[in-house]
């Protein structure tokens, strides 16, 4: 990746007439939209836009763009080009932050601030949504290179962090289509994503993180809260749990490539019943609990019926009935 640097001293404004915007970006809002196919050998070249910001900003940007989930597709490096491109945008109560029907220019993080999202239903312009002090919108117009599907309205003084369209569908876009990709047959082969529609599990794509153990590493502990759900990418893991008569760990089963583990503490919010231990180089996609309860729904009953497995095996494990809670005592 080579890259030149542009420092932009100050936050610019898209409505400015003195406003220079970057290469290849068209500040005409009802200009006609021609396609932009994005290639998934595409990378980045253009100049590299730098828009400084204080430590208190840096701060606030990478709390606001923590739970959106195309910022958790890129790696370090990536996240860092996009946060540098971002600029902090103060709107007044009453203004127009997008309009329906207008060309896509920029895609909004909230800060903080409120704002209304109208949508046309039957010919008429009906709320739908608020963003309260957080969100994220104006990513389909870009995505897509279509006219904006909503109209957005401030309700009161906001700060929205705005990336131009060019970084956006170059970085972002280009990111979450080439993890989608990679994502795609993995998910497609795992039993338990089948109750998910296509587009769930693409979502499911966007928002899982890949997560590197070494042999021996202790990826969950018995005992432990519960945080996040992992499925096996590459490598095989043990699962201990600590014999209730001589507080020893053993083994109950191996894992490998496809198969998950960490939901059931998830679905009971109950600590974790097991320890997962790496016995080789291990590499997990890693969904954390909010991107859990929200994404994988469909599949919590699934999940359920695995209780009985597990039980059945801690009773030829010991000889006696015991329950996946008598490991959590």
């Amino acid at each position: 990746m080579t890259l030149s640097l542009k420092i932009e001293d100050n936050a610019p404004d898209p409505d400015d007439p003195d406003y220079v915007p970057p290469a290849n970006f068209s500040k005409g809002r009802r200009a006609s939209v021609s396609a932009e196919p994005l290639s998934m050998e595409d990378d980045i070249t253009n100049d590299r836009v730098i828009h400084p910001k204080t430590d208190e900003q840096r701060k606030r940007l990478q709390v606001a763009v923590k739970e959106i989930l195309i910022f958790k597709s890129l790696d370090q490096e990536q996240r860092e080009y996009v946060l540098d491109a971002m600029f902090e945008k103060a709107v007044p109560a009453g203004e127009k932050v997008i309009e329906l029907g207008d060309n896509g220019d920029f895609f909004y993080v909230v800060d903080s601030g409120k704002l209304d999202c109208y949508i046309k239903i039957n010919g008429e312009e009906k709320k739908v949504l608020t963003y309260d002090n957080t969100g994220a919108f104006g990513e389909l117009a870009l995505m897509y290179n279509t006219p904006r599907a909503a109209t957005i309205i401030a309700t009161e003084e906001c700060v929205l962090w705005a990336l131009d369209r060019t970084t956006f569908r170059q970085l972002v876009l280009l990111t979450t289509m080439k993890k989608r990709e990679l994502y795609e047959e993995f998910l497609n082969a795992i039993p338990l994503l089948q109750e998910l529609e296509s587009y769930e599990r693409m979502n499911l794509a966007d928002a899982l993180v890949t997560t590197q153990y070494k042999a021996g590493e202790t990826i969950i502990k018995q005992g432990d809260e519960a945080d996040s759900f992992f499925i096996i990418e590459k490598g095989t893991c043990e699962v201990k749990i600590k014999d209730t008569h001589t507080n020893e760990e053993v083994k109950l089963t191996e894992l490998e490539r496809g198969q998950y583990f960490g939901e059931l503490a998830l679905i009971y919010k109950k600590p974790r019943a097991a320890s997962v231990i790496a016995s080789t180089d291990v590499s997990c996609a890693v969904l954390d609990i909010g991107a859990f309860e929200r994404l994988l729904g469909p599949c919590v009953e699934i999940m359920q019926r695995n209780v009985s497995n597990y039980e059945s095996k801690l009773t030829e494990l010991f000889g006696e009935q015991l329950s996946i809670d008598d490991l959590r005592r």
